[in-house]
């Protein structure tokens, strides 16, 4: 059984690539608001909010459990709209030796399509895929689009 994996999947929404790539890249503090029954806090431990190498804190809740994590902006892709954020600390690390987000924005029409990827290797054979934090990012991802289109 292989320890490294990369899951992806990709949503539809009706919110333009921009904005939806914005929350991420500049205005993350914004999620407790967007999504309050997920993430519950957003904190800047080292950088800002913007810069490539920044770390924050997050406080979420995920099947029913709070838990947290601290994240590093790994790379900013202005071009592609995308941002990869790799895990330093957390829960998460309990099943997962390494793990690796990345979103990514597409236009799409008036929308866009956005990809979640995520890159790990697990802490034991046996331990599972994380396939509950891609369903995390697709809701987070709608809740976003319902705030996009609301605003």
């Amino acid at each position: 059984m292989a320890l490294t994996g990369k899951l992806e999947i990709e949503t539809e929404i009706k919110a333009p690539a921009d904005k939806f790539f914005k929350i991420f890249r500049s205005q993350a503090h914004h999620l407790p608001n967007i999504c309050s029954d997920k993430i519950h806090k957003i904190e800047v431990h080292e950088g800002d909010w913007e810069t490539q190498g920044s770390v924050k804190h997050w406080s979420y809740t995920i099947g029913g459990n709070s838990k947290s994590i601290k994240e590093s902006v790994e790379s900013i892709d202005e071009e592609n709209r995308s941002i990869t954020f790799k895990v330093s600390d957390g829960e998460v690390l309990n099943d997962y030796k390494s793990y690796k987000f990345t979103t990514q924005a597409i236009p799409k029409g008036e929308g866009c399509l956005v990809k979640w990827t995520i890159e790990y290797e697990k802490a034991s054979e046996d331990g599972p895929d994380p396939h509950d934090y891609l369903e995390f990012a697709v809701t987070v991802t709608k809740d976003i689009e319902s705030h996009l289109l609301n605003a």
